[in-house]
Parts: structure tokens; sequence; C-alpha cells
């Protein structure tokens, strides 16, 4: 990893790809992140010439966040959990609507080293994309309790990932 790069040479390839494929396809993004806290967008403005593809990006790290930035409602949170499936989706089609994107991606989990449970342990994290004109889909991590860091990283990378696949079928 050259001095001047924050990320590993792994994740900016795949988000430079990312980056390529929506250009070509003529699609923006949105992000929506909260146990990564914009390490996604934050790999994708790492490239130069970002801008024509990222439209923005969401940290809602908090609950509060999630309901005034992107429209999640305060009783969908209380019911499922802010690490849910339903709360997941919520994030990706209230990022869509608050923006002027094609695609959103959602990502809520537990980074560790504390908040699992038996039921939601460290490592598990939510993924929801959401295009426009297509329903939400959806996509479940369990990475285990690998550390904060390493959680968060293969977050960004399966993000990546989940997006590039969704927008070569776009």
């Amino acid at each position: 990893m050259p001095d001047n790069q924050i990320f590993p040479d792994d994740i900016v390839v795949a988000a430079q790809r990312l980056l390529d494929l929506a250009r070509t396809k003529g699609l923006k993004i949105v992000t929506a992140e909260s146990c990564t806290g914009g390490l996604l967008a934050a790999v994708l403005t790492e490239i130069a010439g970002a801008s024509d593809v990222v439209e923005r990006g969401y940290v809602t790290y908090s609950n509060a966040a999630k309901t005034e930035c992107l429209g999640v409602p305060a009783p969908l949170i209380e019911k499922h959990g802010a690490v849910s499936r339903e709360v997941a989706e919520a994030m990706a089609q209230g990022a869509i609507r608050q923006s002027h994107a094609d695609i959103s991606i959602a990502i809520t989990g537990i980074a560790g080293p504390d908040g699992g449970t038996a039921s939601k342990p460290v490592g598990l994290v939510h993924f929801a994309l959401h295009l426009k004109t297509h329903t939400t889909r959806h996509h479940e991590g369990r990475f285990g309790d690998l550390g904060r860091t390493a959680v968060r990283l293969a977050a960004v990378r399966n993000a990546l990932s989940l997006l590039e696949h969704q927008l070569a079928k776009a």
C-alpha cells in the first residue's frame, strides 16, 4: 500500500472498478452507513473524479440520525433494532428519497468489540441496495468477531461487491 493511500489495494481497485461501471452506465450512487462510519463513501471519493458518480453519503450512526436524515420510522427501529434487515432496507429507500442518485446502499451492523448478542453477534452486518426503478435487495453478512477494523473493512469490501454485481445487471 503506497504511503499516500488510506485503504488497502484490493479495496481501492474494487472502488475504481465500481466507479468505472457506474460511469459507463450513467448511474449515480448514494451511501447510507452506520457501522462503517462513512468508510464506503471515503474509499469511493479517494479516487479522483468520483464526483460524477458519488451523489452523496450519509453517516447515520445513531438511531436519531437514521430517523432524521433518512426517514427511518422510529417504531421500526424499536421493533427490529437498528441492526436488522428492515432498518437496512428503510435506510436504502430513504437515501434514494433524499438524494438524486440512481442506486443506494445501506450498511448497518455490529462491528464490536461490544454490542453483540446471541441473536445479533459481533460481525453481523445487514446491507440493502435500492434502485429507483426496482425493489430493494437485502444481504446479510456474518463476518465473525474479527476485530472492529476488520469487520468494518469486510463490510466495505462486501458493499463494493454487492454494488458492482447489481450495477452489472442494470
